[in-house]
């Protein structure tokens, strides 16, 4: 079932109209018909609209309220993941990735070892683009909410925004602590509002880990193998949802 997203103020009596791009998308990509069902999320809420498309009018995808999901399909708890910036492409697939599993903001964080250097002139443009990879992905994934990508942050910035969640965490190729490290996962409780620190294709420096500690990040395992930078936020990300969701 495709699902798309409304503006909480558009919505009333029942009826939930949606316009935009996506009313092109409706109409003339998907084809879609009256008569036919979608779901649809709605700002500020978590729960889930199915919808009956009722009829289509110049701008606008007229839809009829057939019944609201009220479990919504966000985690428990709010994910924020910092991650060094990549090379490449790498980056648009972690956006895409870890909204899949669950981050609600990603913060892309200029690190040391970062190879990536972006042109002062073009950071607009790559985060309109970056958020509307989020947005394609949360919509796949039937998120009912579209994850926020900031704009690049320095690696102190990203500390200071991070300083108010309850858990820091922080990946780290040097720590083989994996007793430590099952102690802090399992001591996560839904809720709790959790900051992941991933490093860029060479890594941390030893600088910048000794700082995240100073600021109340721990150090963790991810296993006995090195993990691409595009690979680790992901591999995280799934262990805590799968915690979150089947094992508790």
């Amino acid at each position: 079932m495709y699902h798309f997203f409304t503006d909480v103020n558009t919505v009333s009596e029942g009826i939930i109209p949606i316009t935009g791009k996506d009313f092109n998308h409706i109409k003339n990509v998907l084809r879609l018909k009256p008569g036919e069902e979608i779901s649809v999320s709605i700002e500020g809420s978590e729960a889930e609209y199915r919808c009956i498309i009722k009829e289509f009018t110049k701008d606008t995808v007229i839809c009829d309220l057939a019944f609201i999901k009220e479990e919504g399909n966000e985690l428990p708890s709010k994910i924020f993941l910092f991650q060094g910036l990549p090379k490449s492409d790498k980056f648009e697939t972690i956006i895409q990735k870890s909204v899949e599993l669950g981050a609600f903001e990603i913060v892309p964080v200029s690190m040391k070892r970062c190879v990536m250097k972006i042109d002062e002139k073009k950071v607009e443009s790559k985060v309109t683009r970056w958020q509307s990879i989020s947005e394609a992905a949360a919509k796949q994934s039937k998120r009912s909410v579209i994850p926020t990508i900031h704009t690049p942050m320095s690696f102190k910035e990203a500390l200071k925004y991070a300083s108010e969640c309850d858990v820091k965490l922080l990946p780290y190729e040097l720590s083989d602590e994996k007793d430590i490290t099952k102690e802090i996962l399992g001591a996560i409780t839904p809720g709790q509002s959790i900051a992941i620190f991933i490093g860029p294709e060479g890594g941390f420096d030893k600088e910048e880990v000794a700082l995240a500690m100073e600021n109340g990040f721990k150090t963790i395992t991810l296993g006995k193998r090195i993990l691409r930078t595009e690979t680790a936020g992901p591999t995280l990300l799934s262990y805590i949802m799968l915690d979150m969701e089947i094992n508790r």
